[in-house]
């Protein structure tokens, strides 16, 4: 039987959203963006790495699959990624996806599909505009197709 839980958040977004970033997309609880942030998409997140579900982290050190899903409004958004065993899921400020396999300890995803820049544009703009959006956060032990995700989505 396979493994998927799905986590959720709230991110707001800023004037100062750029989302030109190439390798990196981050979420912050933090409550400002200066234009030097250009992975940041979304500011005042109600959740960092650190108070994601722990079955999400369990699925994720395991090698898992990682899936996050950005809805804004009726717009969406859906990166994927992997897991590592070398992530500690500690930090108490931001979530970070990255392209590369570089592990800290706010690192939720490794080698995904999309960075900041990566994002459409629809939904940066929303954002930037200040919007809010919600984030699905999916882990799983098999890989999902794009409509299994939405699925999982439709059903929380």
């Amino acid at each position: 039987m396979s493994k998927l839980v799905v986590d959720t958040l709230e991110i707001y977004g800023h004037p100062n959203v750029l989302g030109k970033h190439k390798s990196t997309l981050e979420f912050t609880k933090e409550n400002y963006l200066t234009p030097r942030g250009d992975c940041i998409i979304g500011i005042n997140s109600t959740k960092a790495i650190a108070d994601l579900k722990e079955e999400v982290k369990e699925i994720l050190k395991e090698n898992g699959y990682g899936y996050v899903v950005i809805k804004v409004n009726n717009l969406i958004d859906i990166v994927s990624g992997r897991g590592d065993k070398r992530m500690t899921f500690s930090n108490r400020v931001k979530i970070i996806i990255r392209k590369s396999n570089f592990i800290s300890d706010s690192t939720l995803l490794v080698y995904s599909d999309k960075a900041a820049a990566d994002i459409k544009r629809d939904i940066i703009n929303k954002l930037r505009q200040g919007d809010k959006a919600k984030v699905f956060i999916i882990a799983s032990d098999i890989p999902l197709k794009n409509e299994e995700i939405l699925r999982v989505i439709v059903n929380s």
